[in-house]
């Protein structure tokens, strides 16, 4: 076991120990057409609470992606499926134009939604906070759809398969 307890911790070591946790795998989507369409892959997707309904995530300070979604106010949460891994890679790419190329539809407010996801949540930010190194935004949930199929999942540097959800 590689058990650590420094103050001053090996980022990438740290960040090995986070990875450990597997997470489905999102990418969050804003803006709009008339503006720019941004939309980062991301992991640190979270549900908080169903009364009233509010999930969390979070980005880079340094992201330039940023302006965009707090000029909006807005975002979507897109969870890939299996079949989707492709699209996890470009988003967290550094290709200019993300969204070339891919299918897509209009959600509230003219925002992007991905097609083929296990779930889109599209949500208004109710808060936004500067947490270290990154920015956490918070929203409720104003419109979602989802499907049973295989999700994406990701864990220690590695995307994995998530069996179909069973009906219940």
């Amino acid at each position: 076991m590689n058990t650590k307890s420094s103050p001053s911790f090996d980022k990438r070591d740290l960040r090995n120990a986070f990875g450990s946790f597997g997470t489905g795998v999102t990418v969050v989507t804003s803006g709009c057409k008339q503006t720019r369409l941004v939309g980062v892959t991301a992991n640190s997707f979270s549900s908080v609470s169903l009364e009233p309904p509010i999930v969390l995530w979070s980005l880079g300070s340094n992201s330039p992606s940023l302006d965009i979604f707090d000029t909006t106010g807005r975002f979507v949460i897109n969870i890939l499926s299996l079949q989707q891994m492709d699209l996890s890679k470009r988003f967290s790419s550094n290709v200019p134009d993300k969204f070339e190329g891919v299918k897509f539809g209009e959600g509230l407010d003219d925002l992007p939604v991905l097609n083929d996801c296990v779930a889109t949540i599209e949500c208004k930010t109710i808060q936004r906070t500067v947490v270290g190194d990154h920015v956490l935004f918070l929203g409720q949930v104003e419109k979602y759809s989802y499907e049973r199929k295989p999700t994406l999942l990701f864990c220690q540097g590695n995307y994995l398969q998530g069996a179909a959800c069973e009906a219940s």
